[in-house]
């Protein structure tokens, strides 16, 4: 690549701090979750410092957030960039909004350079990446994609009942851009690595060449309610027992696909708990991952019958119902190697990696071609309060980003810089 450029590190940290106050913490992290006031809030400051760069902001049926810098090829695609700006009840500064804010500093860093590009680029900031507020996550992604129906996604609901379409009219970002069809020339997406890969191995930037595998189930364990002084325990139908045994069997199960196999129980759930009464119904949530389809698919047979037989040894009943599917999903080579190639250029070390995490990205590659940008983040720590990055790292990442979308999107000619 010749003639790199360099983004302004110190600007996109200030901004990523800046950003980090919208829905702080106490302990230093952030809550924003999708649709609320303090997902409004940083939506409302993204836009405004777009409009500040001189682009063009509009927003979609599903609240997904775009801000467009023109090309001088009026007919081509844009080459997309972005990641979301909600978070987790707890999360961390870094974790969706640098991917957003690191596709603004690429903008700036060509309007500082006075470049055009051939084709348009346009950023983006997807509705709801997360899932902590509706599920499934990466629901904005998925509606633009065409992986859920757009009507679907807006009669989702949150713990509260409240319905996504109502979310977004309360935030007043039900927008009237069409979400479906959309012409897109390519995507790329900045993220920490959300894992410890990186920071071990003492390397600078991720080359991500696909998504793993990612399976969400929903187990319900119904036994009988008791009373607790009075219910021997031969006698019991105790839900909760026979559900910790079935998570003691899931670890086991889980080391028979190591290294890569991966388990979660996040959620449990028991309706109407008290101290003194025999849980008589309890739910439990079940995350499976592994980079290839087949051996998550053996491990969800593996976790069904398991499960199937500790309940009827245990007296109870057992649902299992499948909440969200996301086959294993490689990037486009010639995207990826555009983010090799900018790494090499630029000096930075480099390895290839799977993403261990959903992203947007995942529901963009089935769409259009796309690749993604891993930098470090501290101790591997992610969807925490400490998360966290170095300054050096982040700006590295941009680096990258910046480069490998300028060499996709074209460079048209040298303009005036923006001011």
């Amino acid at each position: 690549m010749k003639d790199l450029l360099h983004v302004d590190g110190a600007r996109l940290w200030a901004s990523l701090m800046e950003m980090a106050q919208v829905g702080a913490t106490p302990r230093g992290g952030v809550r924003r979750l999708a649709l609320t006031d303090e997902d409004r809030r940083g939506r409302d400051l993204f836009a405004q410092w777009c409009r500040d760069a001189g682009l063009r902001v509009s927003v979609d049926e599903i609240g997904n957030l775009f801000a467009t810098r023109a090309g001088t090829d009026a007919e081509a695609a844009p080459v997309l960039i972005g990641s979301h700006l909600d978070t987790q009840p707890e999360g961390g500064r870094f974790d969706g909004v640098y991917g957003v804010l690191a596709a603004l500093e690429v903008v700036r860093a060509l309007n500082d350079a006075g470049l055009t590009t051939k084709k348009p680029i346009e950023i983006v900031s997807w509705t709801n990446e997360e899932g902590a507020r509706f599920t499934p996550a990466m629901l904005g992604s998925a509606v633009f994609t065409g992986a859920i129906p757009l009507q679907e996604a807006l009669e989702k609901r949150d713990a509260q009942g409240v319905t996504l379409a109502d979310a977004l009219d309360a935030t007043g970002y039900r927008g009237k851009r069409p979400v479906n069809g959309v012409a897109v020339d390519a995507y790329f997406e900045a993220h920490i690595e959300q894992g410890p890969v990186l920071e071990a191995n003492g390397t600078t930037i991720g080359i991500v060449t696909g998504g793993q595998a990612i399976r969400w189930l929903d187990v319900t364990v119904t036994g009988t309610s008791a009373h607790a002084g009075t219910t021997p325990m031969p006698y019991r139908r105790d839900a909760l027992f026979a559900s910790a045994q079935m998570a003691v069997e899931l670890e086991r199960i889980v080391e028979r696909y190591a290294p890569r196999g991966l388990v979660t129980i996040g959620q449990v759930e028991i309706p109407n708990a008290s101290r003194n009464t025999i849980a008589g119904r309890l739910m439990f949530t079940v995350d499976l991952r592994h980079p290839d389809d087949a051996q998550i698919d053996a491990m969800e047979r593996d976790l069904r019958d398991a499960f199937a037989r500790l309940a009827e040894a245990r007296g109870v009943q057992l649902d299992i119902a499948t909440r969200w599917v996301s086959p294993a999903t490689p990037f486009d080579e010639h995207c990826v190697a555009l983010v090799a190639d900018a790494a090499s250029a630029l000096g930075y070390t480099h390895e290839h990696i799977v993403s261990g995490a959903g992203h947007d990205a995942i529901h963009l590659a089935r769409y259009c071609p796309t690749a993604m940008v891993f930098i470090p983040c501290v101790d591997g720590l992610s969807h925490n309060e400490a998360e966290d990055a170095l300054p050096d790292d982040v700006t590295r990442g941009a680096d990258v980003l910046l480069n490998a979308v300028l060499a996709r999107a074209g460079v048209a000619q040298k303009v005036a810089a923006h001011d």
